[in-house]
């Protein structure tokens, strides 16, 4: 049995659950299981307003950090397995775990530890988790396992709730929308990968981990919406640099451009990424040695793909 350390960073409370259900199996089998909570000098709202919410979208995109608390590491300094839960915000981790692995006495703590991370998200994930590889591999940790819990409802449905939910606080369904957020069932039933996780370790086979993971359904890979997420990461790119470069000291600016990328997000969520979507499943014929590639890539090869950074 081994000490487990769980980071998380749970805006909403859907990241916590989501660990806890992993981590119950765990605990069960005998493990220690430690939370740390990852907790920004400055909270971030929820409900956001929606002027606060689309203000966190170019440090998000950018990768730049807040002050966080990371005092405490010393009860889990013997943790042989780490565990690290996160959301996703504008197809980024969220700003605190940015924070997070930025902090230098975390790198120090991670070097060496086998790490896994848990993602709880919408339905775009995978530049967030090229972000979080990045991470791990500057820390010099052995990134062993990855778990992600999407929103299963369409595009267009989810993105409607999911903003009822964090501007508005009204998470439950309506007469129109479905309940916002993983389902309930995903989270309850995430329970086995904590068993997984858990015979892993009994049999001293992390380093096989994620194939175990993957034959039941740690990841839900969407080539389309991968497709979509990587033409918009690149436009937020560009909409983030011009924010941050011609807007610092100069607030009435910075709310003026945030407020078009809004108006800009919402007509490509509601009207451009549809063709986007039609354009993939025309191609998509064309494209299946690159998909099956790309999905390799991003839901198995996890180590090798930390270690060819390091």
């Amino acid at each position: 049995m081994v000490k487990i350390a769980a980071f998380y960073y749970s805006q909403t409370g859907q990241g916590l659950n989501i660990l806890n259900s992993i981590c119950s199996p765990l605990s069960e089998n005998g493990n220690q299981i430690v939370f740390k909570e990852i907790r920004p000098v400055t909270p971030f709202p929820f409900p956001w307003t929606a002027d606060l919410f689309f203000d966190a979208f170019p440090e998000s995109r950018m990768g730049i950090a807040c002050p966080v608390d990371v005092h405490g590491l010393d009860d889990a300094g013997d943790a042989e397995l780490i565990i690290v839960g996160y959301p996703v915000w504008f197809l980024a981790p969220a700003i605190p775990i940015h924070a997070f692995f930025q902090n230098e006495s975390v790198k120090r703590y991670l070097q060496g530890k086998s790490l896994i991370t848990v993602c709880g998200c919408r339905n775009m994930w995978s530049m967030a988790q090229k972000r979080m590889s990045d991470y791990i591999a500057e820390a010099g940790a052995k990134w062993i396992g990855s778990i992600v819990l999407q929103d299963r409802h369409h595009n267009l449905v989810s993105a409607v709730s999911t903003v009822r939910w964090l501007i508005g606080g009204r998470k439950e369904r309506s007469t129109l929308f479905p309940e916002a957020g993983v389902a309930q069932r995903d989270i309850d039933n995430a329970a086995i990968f904590g068993q997984i996780i858990s015979t892993a370790i009994k049999q001293g086979s992390l380093d096989n981990l994620q194939n175990a993971l993957m034959k039941n359904g740690a990841i839900r890979y969407k080539p389309n919406m991968v497709f979509v997420e990587n033409a918009g990461y690149r436009i937020f790119g560009i909409w983030s640099k011009i924010i941050l470069k011609t807007t610092a000291g100069r607030p009435r600016r910075r709310h003026l451009l945030l407020k078009l990328f809004k108006y800009y997000l919402y007509i490509v969520l509601f009207a451009i990424s549809p063709i986007g979507l039609l354009i993939f499943h025309l191609a998509r014929p064309l494209l299946q040695k690159s998909i099956r590639r790309n999905k390799k890539k991003q839901c198995y090869e996890l180590i090798s793909c930390a270690q060819m950074k390091k």
